[in-house]
């Protein structure tokens, strides 16, 4: 599992990689995201354009990938400003249908690797046209957005009913690499972390962002030592994906619907508290 941290502060770049963070990324999307996830408690990226060559200064041994805004006007300088100043990967969100996807592709021209990143209904219902996109690369499933998209209530579901095993079927039959979600601490949320990746091992999956909490030391009072408890909470993930390898069939099997029923007990929750 190649794990991917969120971040534009190059001195925290530089020491996730120290602890097997392979995949830093630059989150520049901000067009339309307030007005989408605005007070329901998700991150928000404050990053902008110069923290690109920053953090790929701080970690070049890094893959960088550069999560751009929405395909627009002004997407095609967006795009050669982050090959410009080093990075490996764009990401492509909230597109609809294969034509942003294949003009974000003819602006890279093969200088750097294409992430589509699913997360609208549109997207879904046309996977079929356009994951066969030359210079398409890997194909992430936003669920932030697309479980709100699809009607659901608790982000978790759309791993619950299909969808995201539809979503690595399809990447798997064109050999793209795939990741979905983001991923707590191990004993942390509705669906606890180790549920959660047990289900991207069930899939196939190679990626996944992990979540806030896991350098949330770095913002508490009194400050404590941020960097042990995400050295420490990392390779405790690290070590439960091993074990989890290891399963059996029957296991993985036990396991899935486990998270089926928990992400559906979850949703029932949320249900309840809004009513």
């Amino acid at each position: 599992m190649d794990w991917i941290q969120i971040t534009n502060h190059p001195a925290f770049a530089a020491f996730a990689v120290t602890c097997g963070v392979p995949r830093i990324m630059v989150d520049l999307e901000h067009l339309g995201k307030h007005e989408r996830q605005g007070g329901l408690g998700t991150f928000i990226s404050d990053h902008r354009p110069q923290d690109v060559a920053l953090v790929r200064a701080a970690a070049p041994r890094a893959q960088l990938i550069v999560r751009i805004n929405p395909w627009h006007a002004g997407s095609p300088a967006e795009v050669a400003h982050a090959l410009q100043h080093g990075a490996d990967s764009l990401m492509l969100p909230m597109f609809e249908n294969a034509a942003a996807l294949r003009a974000c592709s003819e602006a890279i021209g093969g200088r750097a690797r294409l992430i589509a990143l699913l997360e609208t209904r549109g997207a879904l219902q046309t996977l079929e046209q356009w994951a066969d996109l030359p210079g398409l690369t890997e194909i992430y499933v936003g669920l932030n957005d697309l479980h709100r998209e699809l009607g659901c209530r608790f982000m978790f579901e759309p791993l619950a009913d299909g969808t995201v095993e539809r979503v690595a079927r399809a990447a798997h039959a064109r050999d793209l690499r795939f990741g979905f979600g983001g991923i707590a601490r191990l004993d942390e949320g509705l669906v606890p972390g180790r549920v959660v990746l047990g289900e991207h091992l069930r899939l196939g999956s190679q990626s996944v962002i992990l979540s806030r909490t896991f350098n949330r030391e770095m913002f508490e009072e009194p400050a404590t030592d941020w960097q042990a408890a995400y050295r420490e909470h990392l390779r405790r993930l690290m070590h439960c994906e091993s074990v989890l390898a290891a399963r059996s069939a029957q296991e993985v099997e036990s396991d899935h619907l486990l998270a089926c029923d928990l992400i559906r007990k979850a949703a029932a929750t949320l249900d309840a508290g809004r009513a």
